[in-house]
């Protein structure tokens, strides 16, 4: 256990009981009304329960011989909608200090009002109460509604514990997609007020950076202190459906997130490509940069929902935990568009990798039969945020000319389809090292350096690859 951790729970100890600490003994047992109080965190704004401590701050231990059992007890009954409706999968710890074993609940604020046994319980400072009456329950609706979790403050993040020059790139890429950005001129720390980044709260006068702020720019291991729960799984789930044929399990920052999601979209997705005008774009990046962008930036990152990101062989769906506002599909037009993380929405859009509201659903829905022949994407907004986008079966890396009508010209044909796996083989090869030279690819692809060149030179004929800089010295981008 880490010096940090200790000193965390000497300083709730210390703190003693109120709206956010809990202390219960659990001498001969998990206490009765253990899921009473739990509920009523998730109800109110979060909190801390330590087993095994009292009342007046007396730290007496649990049986250490049955302190995984009760975490794993809790764990189970936390996912028990009989139990805990809605049900919510909590993090559960055993802590050692000062000689006792303690077991440490964090119970984040939900963005559903939870029942316990049937009952509604919310939170005070003297303790748990139950809600009965339905203006009561309509309150913490209303107020649930209304609360943006990435705006919580931490009093102790610091610039330190951001990954080293994340940042200094953010900003400079703002710089290039926005030269007159009126954050551009500012301080760092004039930067991260103005995007809501840094905050005082006017009602407990607390500063500080926001979840926000550690969401965008935090090290992993800073993250998984403040938000334990917190990761991305992408899989691949082609051949075996059961577990995965490939697996990224993220936890990183957000802004690194995105770049690893959008590489493996790019890495087990073809692509195709559509004429606008004169001009070649990549549907699969006009696609799944909306597709990724939402799914990172609405997200509910105090909800203990795993968020998925999962590539079948008829479909791409992402899943992720939500606070619903619309109740129901998503159609362009017909949904008012409702900022889950504002500050996070809105510096994506600043680093051009997110659009304003709305206009991500718009654009995936007008892409998306020119990219699979189907119409049939679905948004769905409820507890869990849904996206489901129809795929149609065809070799990683093929070529498939749309017209702007949806029609398509198959470019397949046999003698090109070991040119196009080459292709791809290289793609993803330079995206690793985008200074690899010819002689390192035919070694890497056992293929000659003539037909290295031919494929390269066939990428930059067509717009996939371009050179940058001298033969030696220079390095590779891919524009796909």
């Amino acid at each position: 256990m880490d010096k940090l951790t200790l000193v965390k729970i000497g300083r709730i100890i210390a703190q003693g009981e109120g709206l956010t600490v809990e202390f219960k003994t659990a001498r001969v047992g998990l206490p009765d009304n253990l899921f009473e109080t739990i509920c009523a965190f998730l109800n109110r704004g979060g909190g801390t329960i330590l087993l095994g401590v009292a009342n007046d701050k007396t730290v007496v231990g649990v049986n250490p011989q049955k302190a995984d059992a009760y975490c794993k007890d809790i764990t189970n009954l936390s996912n028990n909608p009989q139990k805990l409706s809605s049900a919510f999968l909590l993090e559960v710890n055993t802590v050692h200090y000062k000689g006792k074993t303690l077991i440490c609940i964090y119970v984040p604020a939900s963005s559903q009002v939870h029942r316990c046994g049937g009952k509604v319980y919310d939170r005070r400072v003297d303790g748990d109460y139950e809600v009965k009456t339905d203006t009561q329950i309509r309150n913490i609706y209303t107020r649930k509604s209304a609360y943006y979790t990435e705006g919580v403050i931490y009093p102790y993040l610091k610039e330190a514990h951001f990954v080293k020059g994340i940042v200094k790139r953010a900003r400079s890429i703002i710089r290039v997609h926005r030269p007159e950005h009126p954050w551009n001129d500012l301080s760092d720390k004039e930067f991260f007020i103005a995007s809501g980044l840094y905050r005082r709260d006017l009602a407990t006068a607390k500063k500080g950076f926001t979840l926000a702020a550690l969401m965008l720019f935090g090290r992993e291991e800073v993250i998984q202190s403040a938000v334990p729960h917190y990761k991305i799984d992408a899989l691949l789930r082609r051949e075996d459906t059961e577990r995965y044929d490939d697996r990224e399990n993220i936890r990183c920052n957000l802004i690194d997130a995105y770049d690893i999601l959008m590489n493996f979209v790019a890495k087990h997705l073809p692509d195709k490509f559509f004429m606008e005008g004169d001009q070649r774009v990549s549907l699969r990046e006009k696609i799944f940069r909306e597709i990724v962008a939402n799914f990172l930036i609405h997200r509910e990152y105090l909800n203990a929902y795993p968020a998925t990101l999962i590539i079948y062989k008829d479909r791409v769906e992402t899943k992720n935990a939500n606070k619903p506002h619309t109740f129901g599909p998503l159609y362009p037009g017909k949904f008012e568009p409702f900022p889950k993380n504002p500050n996070i929405s809105k510096f994506f859009a600043q680093i051009g990798r997110a659009e304003e509201l709305g206009t991500g659903i718009r654009r995936v829905f007008h892409y998306i039969k020119a990219y699979s022949g189907s119409e049939r994407v679905e948004f769905l907004d409820e507890d869990l945020f849904v996206v489901k986008v129809p795929l149609v079966e065809s070799p990683v890396g093929s070529i498939v000319e749309i017209n702007v009508d949806g029609s398509s010209k198959s470019s397949q044909k046999s003698s090109q389809k070991s040119s196009q796996k080459s292709s791809q083989k290289i793609l993803v090869l330079i995206r690793q090292n985008s200074q690899v030279t010819i002689d390192e690819l035919a070694a890497s692809l056992q293929l000659t350096d003539r037909a290295i060149k031919k494929n390269l030179a066939q990428m930059k004929k067509t717009g996939f690859l371009k050179r940058i800089g001298p033969d030696k010295g220079g390095h590779w981008e891919v524009s796909i």
